[in-house]
């Protein structure tokens, strides 16, 4: 199994992956029902949950009915109890909308939940995160995980999502780090071939590899930064139910306000 889902992620590609993958784990998660883990955005229970990765993959990660892995499922708690996310409406942007979050999202903030993404067949705006086509001052809040070690420049792109903020609101952010974190971010525009960047980068589709400097560079596009705890402060045993990233840090940052 876990040979199988490392070549699938590997190889085939994340649009048709979005398209064909739910019917078919929906059904795996029917032999896997049990009590031993907990998927909090679906309330449903599981002996285990499916491995993932793309090289060595991660066994109790990928819930298989509502397609959450361990920083999901974080961020799911992070934002009932540490934001007022789920009382009450938003403007909110979801850039590279996760599918775990898309139902949920929707049915609390409605028309004014926007999902955007340049391929993305799940996201209802199609966009550069460059170049966002949202005027300044236009969000409350914004999410956007995993994709700024994909982009040419992810100060600039980290930039656009803080200008499209109201003063005040807020983003999460994150992004891959892999053991041992340098110290800097590396990056090296000259590594082109995929097995390279595979190798430099920690997977072929990744043009840097962040390192302990990443709340400063948000800082550089214009955020105040709380690299977030969170996780620190759950029980042992809430870790274990939910199959959390036990080291994961939650970068939870701020447009300045104006008058400051």
């Amino acid at each position: 199994m876990k040979k199988l889902i490392s070549f699938i992620i590997r190889f085939v590609p994340r649009t048709v992956l979005q398209r064909v993958s739910v019917p078919g784990l929906k059904i795996v998660g029917l032999f896997l029902r049990g009590n031993n883990v907990t998927c909090p955005i679906v309330n449903k229970s599981y002996k285990k949950f499916l491995p993932y990765g793309r090289i060595k993959p991660r066994p109790n990660a990928l819930c298989p009915d509502s397609l959450s892995l361990e920083r999901h499922r974080l961020i799911w708690l992070f934002l009932k109890e540490k934001t007022d996310f789920f009382n009450k409406k938003i403007h909110f942007l979801h850039i590279a909308p996760e599918q775990c979050f898309l139902k949920p999202f929707e049915a609390q903030h409605g028309e004014q939940y926007i999902t955007a993404d340049l391929v993305s067949p799940l996201a209802k705006v199609k966009m550069d995160v460059h170049n966002i086509p949202f005027d300044d001052n236009t969000f409350d809040a914004a999410m956007c995980n995993h994709v700024m070690e994909h982009v040419e420049d992810d100060i600039q792109s980290m930039s656009e999502i803080c200008r499209v903020l109201k003063p005040g609101g807020w983003a999460i952010l994150q992004v891959p780090f892999f053991s041992p974190v340098p110290d800097e971010t590396f990056e090296d525009k000259s590594i082109t071939n995929p097995r390279d960047r595979e190798k430099a980068y920690g997977q072929d589709d990744h043009v840097r590899l962040y390192g302990k400097d990443y709340a400063d560079r948000l800082r550089k596009a214009g955020f105040e930064v709380d690299e977030n705890k969170f996780v620190y402060e759950l029980p042992a045993e809430q870790v274990k139910r939910y199959a959390l990233p036990a080291n994961e840090i939650i970068y939870f940052c701020k447009k300045p306000l104006l008058n400051k």
